[in-house]
C-alpha cells in the first residue's frame, strides 16, 4: 500500500514538473498571441486577461493533446490558446441588449432586401429598409463593432460558435464533414460579399492588419473600416441564416 501511495505521489511530481516546463517553454507563445490580438481588440480588452486565458488554453492543450492527430503541439497549442483568448472576451461582452437586437434586425433587413432584389443591400437600401436616416444606420454598426467581438465563427446567432456545433472539440483534418461543408458554404458567401467588403475580411483575417492600417490602405477613416467590418459580419450570418 506504501509502495502504491509513493507512486502515485511520483507520478503527481512527474505529471507537475511537466506542466511547469510546458508553462516556462510556451509562455512567450501565450504573450505573442495576447498581443498580436490586443491590436484588433477594443480597448476595454486588457492585455493581462488575455494572456491569463491563454494559460488556461495552454494547460488544456497540454492535457488533450494527441499526437497521433497529426499536429505539432504548438501549432495545436496557438488554437487552443487563441480559442480561450476568444472564448474569455466573448464571455466578457458588454454590449447592451439592445445592440445586439439591432444587429439582428439589421442582419434580418439585409436578408430581405437581398431576397426581394437579388442584388447586395447598400447602406441606404438597409436604413431605408430599417426605416432610419443613414447617419443612425452607421450608428447601429458602430456600437455593434465597438461592443462585441466579431469573427467567423460568430456568423450565427447561439450559445456556441457555428464552427464549434458543427467540428466538436478540436477538429482533425479527417474528421468534422460538416465543418467542411460550413467552411465552403462560408467561403462561397465571402466571395459573393462586395468588392470592399471582401478587401476589408481579407486584410484583416488573411493579412492580419488592424483596422487602423487597412484605412490607411483603403483611404478611409479607422471608424468607417469598422463598419464596413460589421456589415460584412451582418451580411454573412443574414446569408447563412439558414445553414444547416
Amino acid at each position: 500500500m506504501v509502495t502504491s501511495t509513493s507512486g502515485a505521489l511520483m507520478y503527481s511530481e512527474v505529471q507537475t514538473d511537466s506542466m511547469n516546463d510546458i508553462v516556462l517553454q510556451y509562455a512567450p507563445l501565450v504573450k505573442r498571441i495576447a498581443h498580436h490580438l490586443l491590436l484588433r481588440m477594443p480597448s476595454s480588452v486588457q492585455l493581462d486577461d488575455l494572456i491569463q486565458s491563454g494559460m488556461i488554453g495552454l494547460l488544456e492543450a497540454a492535457k488533450k493533446y494527441d499526437l497521433t492527430k497529426g499536429a505539432s503541439f504548438e501549432t495545436y497549442a496557438g488554437i487552443r490558446i487563441r480559442g480561450a483568448m476568444l472564448d474569455e472576451i466573448r464571455k466578457g461582452d458588454w454590449a447592451p441588449r439592445s445592440v445586439h437586437r439591432k444587429s439582428r434586425k439589421v442582419a434580418e433587413a439585409i436578408k430581405t432586401i437581398e431576397m426581394r432584389t437579388g442584388t447586395d443591400a447598400k447602406d441606404l437600401d438597409v436604413a431605408a429598409e430599417l426605416d432610419m436616416p443613414l447617419e443612425e444606420y452607421h450608428a447601429i454598426l458602430q456600437d455593434a463593432s465597438g461592443s462585441r467581438l466579431f469573427s467567423f465563427d460568430d456568423m450565427l446567432e447561439g450559445d456556441d460558435s457555428a464552427m464549434e456545433r458543427v467540428a466538436g472539440d478540436m477538429p482533425n483534418p479527417l474528421d468534422g464533414l460538416q465543418s467542411d461543408d460550413f467552411k465552403a458554404q462560408l467561403a462561397e458567401a465571402i466571395s459573393g460579399l462586395p468588392e470592399r467588403e471582401q478587401l476589408v475580411l481579407s486584410l484583416y483575417y488573411d493579412e492580419e492588419l488592424n483596422l487602423k492600417e487597412i484605412g490607411q490602405v483603403i483611404g478611409v477613416s479607422e471608424s468607417r473600416v469598422s463598419q464596413i467590418h460589421t456589415q460584412a459580419a451582418l451580411r454573412l450570418r443574414a446569408r447563412l441564416a439558414d445553414w444547416n
